[in-house]
């Protein structure tokens, strides 16, 4: 199988970037019966990271696969602002952690390292998650939201970054196929109007963070002012920030310092 006749392939396919694609299966392959494997499955509309088994992220390759939840560029705008809130040594908090990329990829910024800590619902997700937090020493734990957490981290969390569902569960259908067809619909589906999990994030954050510690969740500028009340409602001093240049929207929470 030449590359010339996979990017032939890919582009039938519908694949707008056939050429990078091509160049990425035929790295990730060991053989030619791999390759082709590979490429039949990449036709077929599998996301190219559950096919090749990684996705780039925040600087890092986190290791993803079928069934998981792919990291999104966008999402390192929100490590962007975690890291600029986190001290050498502090503890952070992936919630909703799917295979563990915000937590790795602010560990791997912060000079020194933290204490990290990832949790999900989801337990195929978590076998990716383990894989990508211990290099940085981070623990996982399964469960829903902070149901999953030891005891012991309440109180204690400096900066807790969640990359919650908020899709309204209507509008999944307009999603593309790679993420409708093939990830977790519990990754994606954020209720009636998207914002479900915030809420129930929001409403016990203060309990968790520390004295002046910091919520980080994405959402999407439509949606920020109904995100941002629901981490208000939670007794968090609460601010937006954008990316224009990511398309990111990030509410940020900050819990009482007494």
């Amino acid at each position: 199988m030449t590359v010339a006749s996979i990017v032939e392939r890919l582009r039938a396919a519908g694949c707008v970037f056939a050429e990078e694609e091509a160049d990425l299966l035929v790295g990730a392959a060991t053989d030619d019966g791999h390759l082709a494997g590979m490429v039949a499955r990449r036709v077929a509309g599998e996301p190219l990271e559950h096919v090749v088994g990684w996705a780039e992220f925040g600087g890092l390759r986190v290791q993803v696969g079928a069934g998981a939840f792919v990291p999104r560029r966008r999402t390192e705008f929100l490590v962007q602002e975690a890291v600029v809130l986190t001290r050498p040594g502090g503890v952070v908090l992936d919630l909703c952690c799917g295979v563990g990329a915000l937590g790795a990829a602010v560990a791997s910024q912060v000079p020194g390292g933290v204490e990290l800590h990832a949790a999900d619902i989801d337990p195929a997700a978590l076998t990716y998650a383990r894989r990508n937090v211990a290099p940085y020493g981070g623990s996982v734990w399964e469960g829903d939201l902070y149901a999953a957490l030891p005891t012991e981290l309440r109180g204690r969390v400096d900066v807790l970054v969640v990359n919650a569902p908020y899709v309204p569960t209507e509008e999944i259908g307009f999603m593309p196929p790679e993420a409708r067809d093939h990830e977790p619909l519990v990754s994606l589906d954020g209720g009636a109007d998207g914002l479900d999990v915030h809420r129930r994030v929001a409403e016990e954050a203060v309990r968790w963070l520390a004295p002046g510690g910091h919520l980080l969740i994405e959402t999407s500028a439509r949606q920020s002012p109904v995100t941002a009340s629901a981490l208000t409602a939670g007794r968090l001093a609460v601010r937006a920030v954008t990316s224009e240049e990511l398309y990111a929207t990030v509410v940020i929470g900050r819990a009482p310092v007494v």
